[in-house]
C-alpha cells in the first residue's frame, strides 16, 4: 500500500475498515471506455463512507462513485479513487401505508423492485434497464416513456449526501432545498448520496400491446391520442422501412400472460444479428435489409397491422433488453416538435436534402434501427425542479435516442458524422442531449444556454466541494467555468490521455493526479466555507424539533 496512505490510515480510527483493493480495471457496459483506478473501494457502512472521504482530502484524490457503468461516457472513468456502494445496499425501512420506502443509496433497481414486490409495493415509472443504483438512476435523469410520469427522480422525497468534507447532511423540499435541486440531477459532482426516501405504489401487473403501423399514420396519430390513449407508450422507429412498431401499456388485473417466444429471443438469434451487424461494419450497405430481416424475425411483422400482446408482471415489462455493446446519443425536445424532427431526419436518410435541410452529406452512411422514441411530462410536477432537468418545463418533453450498436467491440464506420448531423437537427428543435449518453458537438457555452439554472447547479456545487473532490474532466468538459486556479480545482482530475484499448475495444482512458501533499485546506475550514450546510446547524435544528 502506498507509504502517504499508510500513515495518514495510521492516523485515524482503525476501527471502521478501509475495504481497498488496486489492480482494479473499470469499463464502462459497453466497453465505451476503460479505466484504471489507483483503489476501488466497496464500502459497507455510512461509516466507512466518511473514512473513504475524509482519508480522500488528506491524500488529495478524486472520489468517483460508480454502480453499473451503464453510461456510454466517460463519466466514470478515473485513475484516482473509485467508489462501488454494491454492499451499501439495504432497504432501511418501508411503511406499507403511505408507501414510503428508505434505502441506502447503493442498491440496484432491481434488488428494490424484487424487495418492493414481496411487499406488494412498485416504483411508479422505470427507464429501459434495471441495473443502476437508485442514486445513479437519478443523477442523470433517467426516464421511463409515459406523459403521465416524470423523469425517476420525481419519486425522491428526500436524500441524504456525504459531502467532501465527511459531514452527511440531508436535503429535501422543506430542508436545503437548493442543495435537494442540485443533488436530484447531481451527475457525481456534489458528494455521495447515501441514503434516498423514494414514493413508492401499489403493485400492478402491466397488460401490453405492440404493432405495426407506417411511419405517416404515427404522424398524423401524434396531435391525436398517440401519447396518450395508453399509460404507457413507446415507438421504435425503422428508417429504412418507414415504419414503426408502437408498444402501449396499461395497468391490469389480469394474470401474467408471457408473450409469444420465438428462436430470436434465444442465444441463437442474438448471436445471428450480432454477427449480421459485424459483417455491416465492413459491408454497411446491407443495412437496410438487415432492419427488414429484425422486423420480420424479431417482432414477427410482415404486414402493416401484425400485433402482439402479453401481460407481464409490471416492472418487467417496462424493460427492454439493450442486446449488445451500443453508442447512445438520446436528446429531449419538445413533443409538440416531434412530427417535424423525425420528417427531417427521414428525408435525410433517405437523401432528400430540400426536406432534411441539414447540412451534412449522407453519402455512405447507414444507421442502425430501431430508432427509440420515447415520452415523459415533468410540467404537472408540484416539488421542486431539479436544476439540471433537461425536460421541457412547461408541457411534454419527447425523447429521441440515435443507437448504434458496437459488434464484439467494433465502432461502426461513419458514427461521428451521423451523430454530428442528428445533434445539429437536434439543437435546432431546442433540443438537450442525455446527461449519461454520447452527445459530442455541446459546447460549454451552449450547455450555460440551454440550462437557465445552470449557475445555481454550479454554485451549490462549488460551496458543498469547493476543492473539487467530487470534479472530473467530463464535468470541466461541459459544465464548470473556467474561473479558478488556471482551470483547476485543488482535487480534480484532468485526462492525461486516452488510446485505444486492446480488450473489448474503446478507449483506455488515463488521469492526471495531483501530487500527495497536505490539503490546503483541513476538513473543518473547508466545511466552514459550505453556505447554510455546518454540522452545528444540523444539531440545532435536531434540538428545536426535540
Amino acid at each position: 500500500m502506498d507509504p502517504h496512505l499508510q500513515r495518514e490510515l495510521s492516523q485515524i480510527d482503525n476501527h471502521v475498515p478501509f475495504r481497498a483493493s488496486a489492480n482494479h480495471r473499470h469499463h464502462t457496459w459497453a466497453k465505451t471506455y476503460h479505466s484504471f483506478p489507483e483503489l476501488y473501494i466497496q464500502p459497507h457502512s455510512t461509516e466507512e463512507i466518511q473514512k473513504i472521504v475524509n482519508l480522500a482530502q488528506r491524500c488529495r484524490r478524486r472520489l468517483v462513485v460508480v454502480g453499473c457503468g451503464h453510461s456510454p461516457s466517460d463519466l466514470t472513468c478515473t485513475s484516482s479513487w473509485m467508489v462501488n456502494l454494491d454492499h451499501y445496499n439495504k432497504i432501511l425501512d418501508i411503511d406499507r401505508v403511505s408507501k414510503i420506502v428508505v434505502m441506502q443509496a447503493g442498491i440496484r433497481l432491481y434488488d428494490l423492485i424484487a424487495q418492493l414486490r414481496e411487499c406488494g409495493l412498485a416504483m411508479p415509472n422505470l427507464g429501459s434497464i434495471d441495473n443502476q443504483s437508485i442514486a445513479g438512476a437519478f443523477a442523470t435523469a433517467t426516464h421511463g416513456s409515459s406523459t403521465r410520469h416524470g423523469i425517476l427522480s420525481q419519486s425522491v422525497l428526500s436524500l441524504k449526501l456525504m459531502l467532501a468534507n465527511g459531514h452527511e447532511v440531508s436535503c429535501s423540499a422543506d430542508k436545503h432545498e437548493d442543495l435537494f435541486r442540485a443533488a436530484l440531477v447531481s451527475l457525481g459532482a456534489l458528494g455521495i448520496v447515501t441514503e434516498v426516501t423514494f414514493q413508492a405504489i401499489s403493485g400492478f401487473n402491466l397488460q401490453w400491446s405492440q404493432s405495426l403501423h407506417p411511419l405517416e399514420e404515427i404522424i398524423g396519430d401524434w396531435e391525436k391520442d398517440l401519447w396518450t390513449r395508453t399509460e404507457f407508450t413507446r415507438i421504435w422507429w425503422l428508417p429504412y422501412k418507414k415504419k414503426a412498431v408502437k408498444w402501449r401499456a396499461d395497468k391490469t388485473d389480469e394474470a401474467v400472460r408471457p408473450q409469444p417466444s420465438s428462436w430470436w429471443t434465444g442465444t441463437l438469434g442474438f448471436h445471428t444479428y450480432h454477427t449480421l451487424l459485424y459483417i455491416s461494419t465492413w459491408f454497411p450497405s446491407i443495412l437496410p435489409a438487415l432492419e427488414k430481416f429484425v422486423l420480420n424475425v424479431q417482432y414477427g411483422f410482415r404486414h402493416d397491422g401484425d400485433h402482439t400482446t402479453a401481460v407481464q408482471e409490471g416492472q418487467s415489462g417496462l424493460l427492454m433488453n439493450c442486446l449488445y455493446s451500443q453508442f447512445v446519443n438520446e436528446w429531449a425536445i419538445p413533443l409538440s416538435k416531434g412530427p417535424e424532427a423525425i420528417t427531417r431526419l427521414s428525408a435525410w436518410f433517405h437523401g432528400d436534402d430540400e426536406t432534411a435541410r441539414i447540412p451534412y452529406d449522407l453519402g455512405g452512411l447507414y444507421v442502425h434501427a430501431p430508432i427509440e422514441v420515447r415520452v415523459t411530462d415533468t410540467s404537472t410536477n408540484t416539488g421542486p425542479r431539479p436544476y439540471l432537468d433537461n425536460t421541457v418545463p412547461d408541457g411534454p418533453t419527447l425523447y429521441l435516442n440515435a443507437t448504434l450498436y458496437r459488434p464484439y467491440g467494433t465502432d461502426p464506420p461513419n458514427w461521428t458524422r451521423y451523430y454530428e448531423a442528428f445533434e445539429w437537427l437536434m439543437k435546432e428543435m431546442g433540443g438537450r442531449p442525455h446527461w449519461a449518453k454520447n452527445f459530442r458537438s455541446v459546447t460549454k457555452h451552449e450547455f450555460h444556454g440551454m440550462y437557465p439554472n445552470m449557475e445555481d447547479w454550479l454554485r451549490l456545487r462549488n460551496e458543498v466541494d469547493p476543492e473539487g473532490v467530487f470534479a472530473g474532466d467530463w464535468h470541466r468538459r461541459h459544465l464548470l467555468p473556467e474561473t479558478v486556479s488556471k482551470g483547476m480545482l485543488p482535487f480534480e482530475e484532468r485526462i492525461a490521455k486516452a488510446e485505444p484499448a486492446k480488450a473489448g475495444g474503446g478507449l483506455n482512458w488515463f488521469g492526471q493526479l495531483p501530487t500527495k501533499s497536505s490539503s490546503p485546506h483541513s476538513s473543518e475550514e473547508s466545511f466552514d466555507m459550505i453556505h447554510e450546510f455546518k454540522a452545528g446547524k444540523e444539531e440545532t435544528g435536531k434540538a428545536e424539533e426535540k
